[in-house]
Order: structure tokens, then sequence, then C-alpha cells
């Protein structure tokens, strides 16, 4: 199934465009998980048996997981067998670099951990991203627009008359043979959310900065979905995560997910009329 597919699939499934962000901070994880084994592990199992049926994606940022040594390896590789399979999985390690390098670091995430699409910095150009689009039924999302308050420092810089997030939109929209490429930008600048829908009308948009960042959810909504109010993929990682410190968390997380599934999807109706 080609990875657009897929997505699409789900997200009318689940009838959802919430992705969690999978970023357990072994600092902050509760006190109840302090027994076990792998209190990460732990965490990511009860967070995924309460929320699968509210998602279309689970995002890890691999840098959650690097941060623990050789263990994270496997807390990934473990976390991943259960996310149900219909459900999108991406690997959010901003990879990117010379080819022979990006082969290597495209084998863990796309062949190894297997999964369904990896963030990408496409700064050094089609052969640091080339890796991670080469089979279709796995994708890449190209940082464009970011959410931190540092992404103006490059991303909006002019270059023959457009600013530099421009020429990335308008290369992963070349690039996109396969349909497998999507866009990262930021819900903390819509108005760029808006001009890159309007440049690519049909490529799948990995959008965080909503909750913690306090992005804009309607404005998200509005500009980054497509024609059929789908392929926006909504990131919110601690205000679900952290929903509850005890030993409710799960629960706690099932709750803030829903809740906000059911805002997206107020919104979503919403604009329709």
């Amino acid at each position: 199934m080609l990875f657009i597919e897929k997505l699409r699939r789900i997200q009318r499934t689940n009838d959802s465009l919430l992705c969690i962000g999978l970023d357990p901070d072994v600092r902050k994880l509760p006190r109840s998980l302090r027994g076990e084994k792998n209190p990460q592990l732990a965490f990511n199992r009860r967070i995924i048996e309460a929320t699968s049926d509210l998602v279309c994606a689970y995002k890890l940022n691999i840098a959650f997981y690097e941060s623990t040594g050789e263990r994270g390896y496997r807390t990934v590789h473990d976390t991943l067998t259960l996310i149900p399979r219909a459900v999108v999985s991406i690997g959010d390690g901003k990879r990117g670099d010379i080819g022979s390098t990006a082969e290597h670091q495209a084998m863990l995430l796309c062949a190894d951990w297997k999964f369904d699409a990896s963030t990408v910095s496409p700064y050094m150009g089609k052969d640091s991203v080339e890796p991670f689009i080469r089979r279709a039924e796995q994708g890449a999302f190209l940082l464009a627009v970011t959410s931190n308050e540092g992404s103006a420092d490059f991303q909006h810089l002019r270059s023959g008359g457009k600013p530099l997030y421009e020429h990335v939109v308008l290369k992963a929209k070349e690039w996109n043979t396969k349909k497998n490429i999507g866009l990262v930008v930021g819900a903390t600048r819509p108005a760029e959310l808006k001009r890159i829908r309007s440049l690519v009308p049909d490529m799948p948009l990995l959008i965080p900065g909503i909750g913690a960042q306090k992005g804009d959810l309607r404005a998200t909504i509005r500009y980054g979905c497509d024609a059929k109010g789908e392929l926006a993929v909504i990131n919110v990682g601690r205000s679900i995560l952290y929903a509850s410190g005890g030993a409710d968390f799960a629960e706690a997380a099932r709750s803030a997910a829903l809740a906000m599934r059911e805002e997206m999807n107020r919104i979503r109706e919403s604009l329709r009329r």
C-alpha cells in the first residue's frame, strides 16, 4: 500500500488528524513505573493501548530514546511492535547527510525499525533525501517551516524572490514521484502553512506546535488540510502524555486525546459548512 493511501485510510477509519508524539522523558515518567524493567517502554505501551483508536499516527522523536543509550534502540523496536499496523508510525530523527551516510541512516529507520515515515532535513540536497523515499510504501517528511523560535534564522531568508522554505517545498514537489513525500510545517506559522498548502494541495503535512507550543488549532486545520479535510497530521505530545503524573496517566492521556480529536473534528465540520 502506498504511504499516502495508508495515511488517508487510517484518518478515515479513526476519524482523526491526531498524531501523538511518543517522546517519553525519563525524568517525567510517573512514579508508578519506577519498578518497571524498562519504564519508557511500559509508559509507551499504556499510552498506545489507551489511545490507538483515536489517532492517525504516532511520532517517536528518536533523541528521547538515543539519550538512554543502548537500551533506547530496543525500546524503539519494541514500541513499534505495539503500534497497530493500520496506524502510521513516524520516526522523527531529522536525518539527512551525504548520500552514503544517508543510506545507513535509512537502513536503520526504514529497513530495521521499519517506520512508515521519517523526518528528513533536505539542506544537503536530493541525495540526502533519496534513501528515505525509495520505497513507495514508506514516506519522508522534509523540514520546511519548523515551529521553534530560531526557525526564521534560515528558513525565511529570501533567494530568487522567494523565502528559502518555498524552494524546499518546490523541490519536494518535484521529487515526489512516488507520492510519498510530505512536509513539516509548524502550527505556530499559520501564514506559511497557508502558503505551503497552496503550493502542494495534495501532499501530507506533519504539523507540530499544538498544545504546549500554543499553535492555533483552527488555523492549522483550515490551512493544513487538503480539499477533503485530510492529510494534515497534527502532532500533540506533552499535553497528552503528561495529562496526569499519577498512576492514572494512561486514562488521563485518553481523555486528553479524545478531547483533542473531538475539537479537531468540530473545527473540520464547521469549515465544511
